[in-house]
């Protein structure tokens, strides 16, 4: 095969194929275990695997993380880190720090294809989706970056990019980042954004992957919605309301409503009534967010 980044690769892939070379499955834990805990990106130095292993690696993986290309600090403490990937296209993430946690906001596209009129990624269009190791490149470079004091402890999937459109690789990133063999993170510290692409979001409850869904809505009323989010022409308001009271969710758990004050567009009393009315019978906590003023 040809090669291929061993940063994104699944586990079961992994074991797959060693076994194709007649090589004990176990030996998948080893490999992530220097990879995803040591960080150690030689294989030469991967000093309990056999030689014949460590060439058989070699012939068919490498290992790569997306380059820092600039990083920009604001006020608040928050780093904004520009990357860039091997074809030389760029992405960016976002390390929020706070008195709790160290955020880091993650991109899961080059650009988007959805056409948000208040986001400034749909200018670019959809380049291309991101690999589940260039998803995940983007926290192991950041934490390398930072040091332990200011490890990433939450990941949102927020940045560049709407996720269920990148589903597969998405997924994968999400498994590797939760995996107990790789990044272990919890479930409860991740938390996937989507702008209401109902056939992926039950698509992607089929996974049965249980970190947290954040839903962007920003509007109360399919007229507002269809004209900011052309999406819900698709996808109208109810039905994604009805595919979120009918998502299995943990106990404790709920979905976060975002919803991003636009003035003079979304922001009236009768628009906050409107929203409590469909959010009934939704476990969820609202996240507004306010702009243009």
């Amino acid at each position: 095969m040809k090669p291929k980044n061993l940063i994104g690769f699944p586990y079961l892939h992994l074991q797959e194929f060693l076994l194709e070379h007649g090589i004990k499955p176990y030996r998948a834990h080893q490999i992530f275990i220097w990879l995803y805990h040591y960080k150690l990106y030689d294989f030469d130095l991967m000093s309990n695997l056999s030689k014949k292993l460590r060439s058989l690696l070699k012939e068919h993986f490498y290992i790569s993380l997306p380059l820092i290309s600039s990083r920009t600090k604001s006020q608040d403490g928050s780093i904004k880190y520009l990357f860039e990937l091997k074809d030389g296209l760029t992405i960016e993430s976002v390390w929020m720090p706070s008195d709790s946690r160290k955020t880091l906001c993650i991109s899961t596209q080059v650009g988007c294809r959805l056409n948000c009129s208040f986001c400034l990624t749909a200018s670019l269009g959809l380049k291309r989706n991101l690999t589940a190791g260039e998803i995940l490149g983007q926290c192991m470079t950041v934490n390398e970056d930072l040091g332990k004091e200011d490890a990433i402890t939450n990941v949102v999937f927020m940045g560049m990019g709407e996720p269920l459109d990148n589903l597969g690789p998405v997924v994968d990133a999400l498994r590797l980042m939760t995996a107990p063999e790789a990044m272990r993170m919890s479930t409860r510290k991740v938390t996937v954004s989507t702008s209401g692409l109902v056939d992926r979001i039950n698509e992607f409850q089929k996974e049965n992957i249980h970190i947290n869904l954040a839903i962007s809505l920003n509007a109360s009323d399919d007229i507002t919605r269809d004209r900011i989010m052309p999406i819900n022409k698709k996808y109208p308001i109810k039905v994604l309301m009805d595919c979120l009271k009918n998502y299995p969710l943990k106990p404790q758990r709920r979905h976060t409503i975002e919803y991003v004050l636009l003035e003079g567009i979304n922001d009236s009393d009768d628009d906050a009534r409107r929203l409590a009315k469909w959010l009934k019978g939704i476990p969820c906590k609202i996240n507004l967010i306010q702009i243009g003023r």
